[in-house]
């Protein structure tokens, strides 16, 4: 009887360890040299899917169901909410947070909570291409102060810059990063110059907090081994990079509706040899290549692969499935 017993506790242990939430296995995440690693010390490669900016018709897709099913369907252990920052034209009073606070937050907090719900990674991103110091600052510390005490939550204080140079992308990042610090260890992802790509410059000249990472954003269409070398180099100096955005299309978002498979897998690859974090772009029904989802699906997940997926959404899922079904056997 004792023996049936004890083979019965093991199973259930067994069953409950493959069980265990990505933010169970991992902790809170920090950057060690050139790698994120988990508080167990060994690095974690995090694939997940980024949400459309929170405007023009995508926040249809901002709750906790989209969420839930990405996380049951597609394996997803990391979301990205992309919130949008300066945009003032949204036919639907849906504007950006400098002309609607109450609403953005809403939708941060949306899929913040829905996150740490299913134990997954958030990433917060103020989504924009412009210097918002003060603004930024505000959004940044109202979240960390309600949220930073969970190790689900990651910070992007920038998603693409442009033209500003580093020294003017540093300055900004370490204003926000002074204001999360107070509230939250997290880690702290940094936009680059040129559309988050330019990771060399923040290689030969990293910023002060030893929490952050840099983001290196691509599109298979458009970007190949050149930038792929710069995220070597950047490597090879001894930093951490995250792809917090990545597409199959080119970097217009795939106007021209082709979805670069092979030359999406070479990136896939390289990423996965270097343990790095990737996300999607992106959970929109937008008839674009970049799009995961066909026009008119549903704003509730359940998706059919065939009827409610795009060519880069299938792609895409299988993918991750594939990654991370081996990473937590489910």
């Amino acid at each position: 009887m004792i023996k049936i017993l004890s083979s019965v506790l093991i199973l259930f242990l067994s069953a409950q360890t493959f069980s265990r939430t990505p933010v169970e296995m991992h902790g809170r995440l920090k950057v060690s040299g050139n790698q994120i690693v988990g508080e167990h010390g060994n690095p974690v490669q995090l694939m997940g899917m980024s949400l459309f900016w929170s405007i023009w018709g995508a926040q249809k897709y901002y709750n906790k169901d989209v969420v839930d099913w990405l996380v049951k369907d597609w394996k997803i252990d990391m979301i990205r909410a992309s919130i949008a920052v300066d945009i003032n034209e949204d036919g639907e009073g849906n504007k950006g947070w400098l002309y609607n606070k109450e609403g953005q937050y809403k939708l941060a907090e949306t899929i913040i909570q829905a996150a740490i719900d299913n134990g997954i990674y958030v990433l917060v991103n103020w989504h924009t291409h412009h210097i918002h110091t003060e603004a930024a600052m505000e959004f940044f510390e109202y979240l960390a102060k309600k949220y930073g005490k969970y190790p689900n939550v990651l910070w992007q204080t920038f998603n693409e810059p442009v033209n500003q140079s580093w020294d003017e992308i540093a300055a900004f990042t370490n204003a926000v990063t002074s204001v999360i610090r107070p509230h939250s260890d997290n880690l702290i992802i940094s936009g680059t110059r040129n559309w988050s790509q330019m990771v060399n410059e923040p290689a030969d000249n990293p910023l002060p907090d030893n929490n952050t990472a840099y983001s290196l954003h691509f599109y298979a269409g458009t970007h190949g081994q050149e930038l792929r070398d710069v995220g070597d180099y950047a490597l090879s100096k001894g930093i951490a990079l995250f792809i917090s955005e990545w597409g199959t299309s080119h970097a217009d978002g795939g106007q021209d509706m082709i979805v670069h498979k092979e030359k999406a897998q070479v990136w896939l690859d390289w990423a996965l040899e270097r343990n790095l974090s990737m996300n999607n772009w992106s959970v929109f029904d937008k008839e674009e290549a970049s799009a995961a989802l066909q026009p008119g699906a549903p704003v509730t997940g359940s998706w059919d692969p065939e009827k409610h997926l795009s060519v880069s959404g299938r792609f895409v899922r299988d993918q991750i499935i594939r990654i991370n079904s081996k990473k937590y056997n489910r």
